[in-house]
């Protein structure tokens, strides 16, 4: 990177840098900017530059603040132009201003009373723009005048007014391509920095342009060159601006051509969630309004201009005044559908508390001020309405990933959607049994080289998480059954009977559906109130948890395991490294482990001899479920090992000791117990790597995947296997088959969405923080403010690990626990600042993505820490 030179325009002064900055592919923005909505606010895009952009944003400030039913008004319109080329020779702006000001002139001569005031100025521009507007070479060290048009002023006695601001952000001379002429003018801005000045532009409307007396304001925000034109880092223009997600106005051309040109750009649009209000195109004689009516079938209506003369001697002031029905009818679609969506968003509290049945919520405690309004998402932020002073959207960060899926940034978004139209335009959905089609062979075998490599097989694609964990229970029983000479009680056929249970880990969560829930331990979400047909099928193990307290990582030892044998075990580390290293494996708390785990099994087979442990469950890198072995179980016992993945998601983000999860895996491996990993959490870069298994340093016999595979965007999941799993389900009866399965299996959309996705995560091009030794992730949260954080006085424990960092606060009775609201405070107040948060109880946690850059998380660690200090205060 070259070092950076100055110049000044008047009192401002930006970076000028030769070097044609790629940041990624598309914006990541660490700034989330904030819309106003006291006003309406609308993007100007075009198809192309045939007509200009400029004469349609002429035409409706001429509409919106010179019209006959304004005269008794007050009237203001901001024009926004945040690019422009060929400076000052061309001048949008100033196009803007100089035609209103005719317009008004002519207008006001005659006729009723008006008050008219208009100026324009450019806010910064590259040095050689600069010099060419003030027609001299400056002098080392001297100071080039900002440009700011002298104001009109046409006064008449009367009470209407209308005001016009002009105002273009930042300039170049050479008449190309924003992101050339940033080049060879050597003066780039980054795309975060213009983000930043026009989303300052815009919300200093509410406090300057704006003012409170003004009863009817209006912003015109137009664009430079096509939908797709780069902006001045590269970027597509139509991604830049996404994080304002402003409703548009499509110049579209009504030359030979243009009808495939105009519907090219609005599916750009649409593609990446722009709404579009109205399409506009000048008339050449070729009634292309006809074949694109039929196109937008009514959804969007189109307004054709009049042609455009060649002589322009007199400011095209008779083309406006020609021209002025159809901008006024524009100028009205765009008015009331910017009042219409206002009062939908208000009404969408009430009406989601009326109708809407949330999961996991109680409604009574959900009062209407406290719904979050999404409008819309764009990477890792909500853009959320809020009503305060007007109305804005403001950005939220999705600390909670969504309920633990997102993965995308802004760029892999845009890439899936893309991906998703393709796979619905090409397949839509196509039946999966005895079929194969592109999208699921490719993600079929993506899945068994990246997460599957050096055991997986097959393939076997569901719905969701809890599917896949009922999937790979049919699958284990079937394996222990066959391997064990193990038949369940009620058959009629020859063969030992045994009723069959699972291993699992107390906290433990595996999904909703039946048999997923009985497989995990009696909890509030198993409770008679919610599931009366619950039994518990299994035995539950108490696991060991490891967590950072006052900056020293921590094993937490059940309450079994407490004796005086245990008294000179090492249970404090310096270094998260230290808990996963394989060393530990020769530790006497590994000989710990291993007999607590015996003595367990040998208690659950005293209690239930009939019974045979047909499956043992946990996350394997998930906070809480663990791994169980089955040390001198004896022969008979069936362990269905289901690994929940290292760290427990819903039963309270608890990190369990990986070392005891390995004891556990080796142990039944020893007993011919399947064993399964659930990573419907844990799985891709969720905890720094591809799968949780490479943080075990063990492999299963099968494994779930879901969530983040197929980047958030859609549900899929996946159940691997080996192939001695499949083998047992072949064989010369169809009765002998897997017989499960949905109507959306293996759907081609979803095998898309995660292809892309999956590849994505694991490619450094395309993911910053993937360390191309190894395929890590990257340190995301500082380890300093993770100390910090640990160490705070209401603060009980700290987990950070991959893309999740979790605290559980000090709490006591009903303050703890899952059905606690002692955090809601908090949590409200990080929402505040743009940190949107779900909590589990008393336990808090931030979830990232894998793209998600560490000075991200950083901002979100001050942030809590922030808010931490003022929770813990007492109150006064």
């Amino acid at each position: 990177m070259l070092p950076f030179s100055r110049f000044v325009l008047g009192h401002r002064s930006i970076p000028s840098l030769r070097h044609r900055r790629r940041q990624r592919r598309l914006l990541s923005i660490s700034s989330s900017p904030n819309v106003p909505l006291s006003h309406p606010t609308y993007m100007i895009w075009a198809s192309n530059t045939s007509l200009g952009k400029t004469l349609v944003s002429t035409g409706l400030a001429s509409s919106f603040l010179l019209s006959r039913s304004s005269y008794a008004e007050h009237r203001k319109l901001l024009y926004l132009k945040p690019v422009q080329t060929g400076f000052p020779a061309d001048s949008d702006s100033h196009f803007v201003f100089s035609r209103l000001c005719s317009l008004a002139s002519l207008r006001s001569s005659g006729g009723p009373s008006l008050s008219f005031s208009a100026s324009n100025s450019v806010i910064k521009s590259s040095l050689p723009a600069a010099i060419a507007l003030s027609g001299r070479n400056s002098l080392p060290g001297e100071r080039i005048p900002a440009f700011c048009e002298e104001s009109k002023f046409l006064r008449t006695a009367g009470t209407g007014s209308a005001e016009l601001v002009c105002e273009t952000l930042y300039a170049w001379k050479e008449a190309v391509s924003p992101h050339l002429a940033a080049e060879r003018e050597n003066c780039a801005v980054p795309d975060s920095l213009l983000v930043e000045m026009l989303e300052k532009h815009l919300t200093a409307s509410l406090e300057g342009v704006f003012q409170k007396e003004s009863k009817q304001d209006f912003c015109i925000v137009e664009t430079a060159g096509g939908v797709a034109s780069p902006g001045p880092s590269g970027t597509l223009q139509c991604d830049l601006y996404r994080p304002f997600r402003l409703p548009g106005v499509l110049v579209g051309d009504g030359r030979l051509g243009g009808i495939s040109g105009t519907i090219s750009a609005y599916e750009s649009l649409k593609l990446r969630g722009y709404d579009i209000v109205a399409v506009v195109f000048e008339d050449h004689g070729l009634a292309n309004e006809v074949p694109l009516l039929s196109y937008f079938r009514n959804r969007v209506p189109i307004f054709v201009l009049p042609s455009i003369p060649l002589d322009m001697s007199n400011d095209l002031v008779d083309w406006f005044n020609d021209s002025e029905v159809v901008f006024n009818s524009l100028r009205e679609i765009m008015v009331s559908t910017f009042s219409e969506r206002i009062q939908r968003l208000n009404d969408m509290p009430k009406k989601a508390g009326d109708i809407l049945w949330w999961p996991f919520t109680q409604h009574k405690l959900v009062p209407e001020a406290s719904i979050t309004v999404i409008d819309s998402r764009c990477g890792e932020n909500f853009a959320v309405y809020k009503d305060r002073k007007g109305g804005s959207i403001t950005q939220q960060f999705d600390a909670c990933a969504s309920w633990w899926t997102q993965g995308p940034d802004a760029a892999l978004q845009i890439e899936l959607a893309r991906e998703l139209g393709y796979a619905a335009g090409r397949f839509g959905h196509v039946m999966f049994p005895e079929n194969v089609y592109e999208p699921v062979l490719e993600c079929a075998e993506l899945l068994l080289e990246g997460v599957g490599k050096g055991w997986a097989a097959r393939s076997y694609f569901s719905d969701n998480g809890s599917t896949a964990i009922e999937i790979a229970l049919k699958m284990a029983f079937r394996k222990f059954c066959n391997e064990n000479d193990v038949l369940p009680v009620r058959s009629n056929t020859g063969g030992r009977c045994f009723d069959l249970k699972v291993l699992a880990l107390n906290g433990s969560y595996h999904g909703d559906t039946l048999g997923a829930m009985e497989a995990q331990a009696p909890s509030s979400y198993t409770a008679f109130i919610q599931q009366p047909w619950y039994s518990g099928r299994g035995f539950f193990l108490d696991p060991p948890t490891v967590s950072i307290c006052n900056n020293m990582w921590i094993v937490s030892l059940p309450a079994g395991m407490h004796s005086g044998d245990l008294y000179n075990v090492v249970t404090t580390y310096s270094s998260r490294d230290e808990i996963f290293h394989k060393s530990r494996d020769k530790s006497d708390l590994a000989q710990a482990y291993l007999s607590y785990i015996s003595e367990q099994l040998v208690s659950f087979s005293d209690k239930e001899p009939s019974v045979q442990i047909g499956a043992l469950i946990v996350e394997p890198g998930n906070t809480r479920n663990l791994v169980v072995p089955t040390t001198s179980f004896g022969a008979l016992l069936f362990v269905w090992f289901i690994v929940d993945n290292v760290i427990q998601g819903a039963g309270g983000m608890l990190l369990i000791d990986p070392l005891f999860q390995r004891v556990l895996v080796n142990e039944c491996r020893g007993k011919k117990i399947p064993i399964i990993f659930d990573e419907v959490f844990t799985g891709f870069w969720r905890l720094g790597v591809e799968t949780a298994a490479e943080l075990l340093g063990c492999v299963p016999d099968i494994a779930c995947f879901a969530k983040l595979m197929t980047g958030g965007v859609i549900p899929l999941a996946a159940t691997l296997a080996t192939e001695a799993v499949f083998d047992l389900f072949t064989g010369d009866s169809k009765l002998n088959a897997l017989l499960h399965g949905h109507s959306y299996s293996a759907h081609a959309m979803g095998c898309t969405a995660a292809t892309k996705a999956i590849k994505w995560f694991k490619d450094p091009k395309s993911n910053a923080n993937i360390l191309s030794e190894g395929g890590l992730l990257k340190e995301l949260w500082d380890p300093e403010l993770v100390a910090r954080i640990s160490s705070h006085h209401s603060v009980q424990r700290v987990v950070a690990l991959g893309t999740v960092f979790v605290v559980e606060l000090r709490a006591e009775g009903n303050n703890a626990g899952y059905a606690s609201t002692y955090t809601r405070g908090l949590i409200m107040k990080l929402r505040e600042d743009g940190v949107y948060m779900r909590p589990l109880g008393n336990v808090i946690y931030l979830m990232c993505t894998p793209l998600t850059l560490p000075s991200t998380c950083r901002g979100l660690l001050v942030k809590l820490l922030r808010r931490l200090q003022q929770f813990g205060e007492p109150s006064s």
